[in-house]
């Protein structure tokens, strides 16, 4: 190979894009080996807890008994429903609540950031609400809205609202005013100054607040479903606790984490491709 082609693989290989800085390529071995060691450590000293009876098995039943509980639910069911049954019910009030409450959610926290007067107008509402328990306020819910999936979607919707509206209001206020001073500039008019700058400015804090929202939800989902349900993975873990059942309990407590954290990886996933530049 004659020097200049050497040269030239050299230029070439320092023009490719690098996905990650140096020091966290370096660190991600140590970082997954850390996460790995966490699992496995919390895997095992749950079998050891288990296997030599530290806790009584009918409250810390053991990994297998686990994993025969979610074959079972799996293939032969839970009070009549299947586990995928259970899911599709969950997912299907979970995701309608948090869809509405980002529609409603984002748009008004940003308009909120944006305007002294909307704020304040509709944050008195929100931190008037946002401390109440769940609990306390789906037995009104319920009261007007009936026992179905509405008051369902309600709770969850509610649930969610606050954390959206909060982050995307902070997100909206604090965008640097020198983009704007710039942008209008060079011309821009209102409908490209919020498209250009206000909200791609918006978007880190608002996709925090989805994350944020998203575990808020999650959290509400096993109160709204202990009201006249027949399915859902919520209304699994409260029925299997009333006889007792902590395999159920827990296989159920590990399948909402597991779609908690799948849903979660899609929001950071859009997250990535909405704000490419915060990955560079």
């Amino acid at each position: 190979m004659t020097a200049v082609e050497t040269a030239s693989e050299r230029a070439q290989r320092a023009a490719r894009p690098k996905l990650l800085p140096a020091r966290l390529r370096a660190a991600l071995p140590r970082t997954r080996l850390l996460t790995t060691l966490t699992a496995t450590s919390l895997f095992a000293l749950w079998w050891l807890a288990a296997h030599y009876a530290w806790v009584n098995p009918l409250f810390l039943p053991s990994p297998k008994a686990v994993w025969d509980a979610f074959v079972r639910t799996a293939t032969v069911g839970y009070q009549g429903s299947l586990l995928h049954e259970h899911l599709i019910a969950s997912l299907y009030r979970v995701l309608a609540g948090y869809a509405l409450a980002c529609l409603v959610g984002i748009p008004l926290g940003i308009v909120m950031g944006l305007s002294r007067d909307v704020k304040a107008v509709f944050d008195p509402v929100i931190e008037f609400y946002r401390p109440l328990p769940p609990l306390a306020l789906y037995t009104l819910i319920v009261m007007w809205l009936g026992i179905g999936d509405a008051s369902k979607v309600a709770i969850l919707f509610l649930a969610a609202l606050p954390p959206l509206t909060i982050s995307s209001m902070h997100a909206a206020a604090s965008v640097d005013p020198r983009y704007v001073k710039a942008a209008k500039s060079l011309g821009a008019n209102s409908r490209q100054l919020f498209r250009h700058v206000f909200l791609p400015a918006c978007m880190p804090g608002i996709c925090t607040g989805m994350r944020i929202s998203l575990g808020f939800t999650y959290t509400v989902l096993v109160a709204a479903e202990i009201v006249a349900a027949t399915a859902g993975l919520g209304w699994m873990i409260w029925d299997a606790s009333k006889f007792l059942l902590g395999d159920i309990v827990i296989m159920g407590l590990f399948v909402l984490a597991f779609t908690g954290m799948a849903l979660d990886f899609l929001i950071r996933l859009a997250e990535r491709a909405l704000t490419p530049w915060r990955f560079r």
